[in-house]
């Protein structure tokens, strides 16, 4: 049985400068398929003509999932911009598998014009649930880029995958994800990708809340991907063998590493074959997000606040509990559980991190930093470099050359 298919397409078009209706049914088959897209072709009879061509993702609908169940898409162009003759109308239903784009379903309608029509022609597209599926509106890619099952499942997945690690064949094969937290991008990665393994470790165990998490998405009950498990495994000491896997994740963990991260990019380079990918996403810390406080009042209306305070007064602040949480799925630590992990932070910079992974034997191969808007120096700024204070974030994909 196919993932998805397409069915019930019906193109109206009353007359030349009318309107033109396209509504057609995806039937979802599987538990959750990914990046979905309807493309339409209008396509002259005679061949004469080059194809014209629309898309459901061109149009801004980013399908990034959808779960088991029925849907009816809508493409609706005000009028016909096209000769009098005789057309057809191709309209394929696409979604991707392991990084592959796949067409699903193909139809073909038929479309005559009797009379010219000056103008453009654009198609605006509607997509949404019919009864008994879960509304579109409810889905993390639709309800908005703030919430914490869409940074991870959706954001995190993605970035880490395609945009650094540019769809390898290598995701294919054993993963790991070094600090693995709730094991929301991992689920999402081993979904996406269908690797052999992929192994997730984190020894604060936050991975059990995973069916949790999923009990309040549109996915509540989704079975766990084959080859996809978690342990309770340290950084500094990885239980796997040399060589052992194709690909390493770590995506804001290694600041968070007790005692500094030196041990586990070693544990790292160990466990990754000759040829292997690295992706690491390391929280930067004289960044003004560098702190991890961004919940509390405090450090959201001063920059840079933990570089100007003492430990002391910064400690009476966390304590204080003046919080503006934001979506966790649930788990909202406590001001002191706050207060420990800010005391525990590595002082990662972007120089030394680049120095240390070179010193290892990597190669980087993709490399983006996002920065602040602006940086306002204030005296107690001034022993801090541009770059350490300017980049925020910093992402690397690199190869590993042992």
């Amino acid at each position: 049985m196919s993932d998805l298919s397409l069915s019930d397409a019906k193109l109206t078009a009353s007359a030349a400068a009318a309107p033109v209706a396209l509504t057609l049914r995806i039937d979802v088959q599987a538990d959750v398929v990914f990046d979905v897209d309807v493309s339409l072709d209008i396509v002259a009879s005679t061949g004469t003509a080059p194809p014209l061509h629309w898309q459901l993702a061109a149009a801004g609908w980013d399908v990034s999932w959808l779960p088991r169940g029925s849907y009816e898409v809508h493409a609706l162009a005000a009028r016909l911009a096209l000769p009098e003759g005789r057309y057809w109308v191709d309209v394929a239903l696409w979604h991707r598998v392991a990084g592959e784009a796949l067409k699903a379903g193909q139809v073909r309608l038929e479309l005559v014009v009797g009379t010219a029509a000056p103008g453009a022609m654009e198609f605006s597209w509607q997509l949404h649930s019919l009864p008994g599926t879960p509304p579109i509106d409810r889905l993390s890619w639709r309800a908005g880029p703030q919430g914490w099952f869409f940074k991870h499942f959706d954001h995190a997945a993605r970035t880490t995958a395609s945009y650094l690690l540019g769809d390898s064949p290598l995701l294919k094969g054993r993963i790991l994800d070094v600090g693995c937290g709730d094991g929301i991008t991992d689920l999402g990665i081993a979904l996406r990708w269908r690797p052999t393994e992929l192994v997730g470790i984190d020894p604060f165990r936050g991975y059990e809340r995973l069916p949790q998490v999923l009990a309040q998405t549109a996915l509540a009950g989704l079975p766990m991907p084959p080859g996809l498990r978690f342990l309770a495994a340290s950084a500094n000491d990885i239980p796997f063998a040399d060589d052992y896997f194709d690909v390493v994740i770590s995506w804001g963990s290694l600041e968070h590493i007790v005692g500094g991260y030196a041990q586990a990019l070693a544990q790292i380079r160990r466990v990754l074959r000759p040829g292997g990918l690295l992706m690491v996403h390391p929280g930067l810390f004289y960044s003004d997000i560098g702190n991890h406080l961004g919940e509390f009042r405090f450090a959201r209306d001063e920059p840079y606040v933990h570089l100007k305070h003492p430990h002391s007064w910064l400690r009476e602040q966390v304590l204080r509990g003046d919080i503006e949480r934001i979506d966790r799925c649930g788990d909202d630590a406590t001001p002191e559980q706050y207060w420990q992990w800010f005391t525990e932070l590595n002082p990662i910079t972007v120089t030394a991190f680049e120095r240390e992974l070179r010193e290892l034997g990597f190669e980087p191969w993709r490399v983006a930093l996002r920065t602040h808007d602006r940086v306002e120096y204030t005296p107690q700024l001034q022993g801090y470099s541009f770059v350490d204070l300017a980049v925020g974030e910093l992402y690397v994909s690199a190869w590993n050359r042992k």
